[in-house]
């Protein structure tokens, strides 16, 4: 069945896409700045980077659980194969995504320096990790998986650490560490601004190696994903984009437009991803075996039936979250300012 033209799958396709982009950008900033946590030698500066997420930071993941439960919803197969294969990154997430929780609530309830200090490096060490992992996640699935004609992943349990997987993490470290530091700056002023002012400019480095590496290795070692490029040119308007949206970050940043440059930061996670949805579909899990055992959107995905129900409930729940979303963020608007209800 259609939809506007487009087959079912495909709009499902989109809407899991659109809902991981979302988390991304949202949870991103948070795990960006929580990597920034130890910089901060203050404990002043800490509790203001510590409250300018606060607010917001666990109505972000609910973009992941949504994320998640579409995939499980609309392609089964795809999260039964993935769980399986990504079996330790995926627990290892979880456990980072409890212990970056607790950090966050735990920290002020008891007034001890290393009672503070400990779960300042919880909640640091965890959020470092939740990035990484998603970006080792990521890259498996661009590298592909060694999927036989039973659908079963052929891997070792630590063949999710491979090269280009690691490399995939540390950049998606450093656009999380550029994306968080521009937030901070947008929510600090005083000593703080004027530090995270230097931090953003080593994160723009940072990334830019970073993701110049990554985007080298995938050329030369990883072929296939830029096979549509070559087949269809006028696809090259969305690498273009993300350059451009990427170096207009340093530039903003030197005005110190940095609203803007929120903007910007956002839009190169969303263009990075978008162009990672067009190098894999319709392909979910490629098998590095034999085409035929590829994990399609078609062969994974519900029936119809199922998709269209799915659909009219994501067209009428997706404003929703969007416009919570933005109402928070307009509650929560300005400078961070410690009161005794603070983290």
């Amino acid at each position: 069945m259609t939809l506007l033209g487009i087959d079912y799958p495909t709009w499902w396709f989109l809407v899991v896409g659109a809902l991981f982009s979302g988390y991304a950008i949202l949870d991103g900033f948070d795990l960006g700045a929580g990597a920034w946590h130890l910089f901060f030698r203050k404990e002043n500066s800490r509790r203001i980077a510590l409250n300018a997420v606060g607010p917001v930071w666990d109505g972000n993941e609910v973009w992941l659980v949504i994320g998640g439960g579409a995939l499980f919803a609309g392609f089964p197969v795809v999260y039964a194969t993935l769980f399986s294969a990504m079996y330790i990154p995926f627990m290892l997430f979880l456990a980072a995504l409890i212990f970056r929780a607790i950090s966050i609530e735990f920290r002020s309830k008891e007034p001890m320096a290393w009672w503070r200090q400990l779960w300042d490096v919880s909640y640091s060490v965890s959020s470092i990790m939740l990035a990484v992992l998603l970006g080792v996640v990521l890259g498996n699935v661009l590298q592909g998986f060694a999927i036989g004609a039973d659908g079963e992943i052929q891997n070792n349990w630590l063949s999710f650490l491979n090269p280009y997987a690691i490399l995939v993490g540390i950049t998606t470290l450093s656009l999380f560490m550029m994306h968080g530091a521009i937030y901070l700056l947008l929510k600090t002023e005083g000593r703080l601004y004027a530090k995270l002012s230097i931090l953003l400019r080593h994160s723009i480095i940072f990334f830019i190696v970073s993701f110049s590496i990554v985007t080298l290795y995938t050329l030369i070692y990883i072929p296939h994903l830029s096979d549509d490029f070559k087949g269809q040119p006028l696809l090259f308007v969305l690498p273009l984009l993300a350059f451009l949206s990427i170096a207009n970050i340093p530039r903003l940043a030197n005005k110190k437009q940095y609203r803007l440059a929120f903007v910007f930061s956002s839009l190169t996670v969303s263009f990075l991803l978008l162009l990672v949805a067009v190098e894999l579909y319709p392909v979910l899990l490629r098998s590095t075996i034999a085409e035929a055992h590829h994990i399609t959107i078609y062969n994974a995905a519900s029936s119809d039936k199922s998709l269209g129900i799915m659909l009219t409930i994501a067209a009428i729940g997706g404003p929703l979250v969007a416009a919570y979303t933005i109402f928070v963020y307009k509650t929560f608007a300005g400078k961070v300012e410690l009161d005794e209800t603070s983290y």
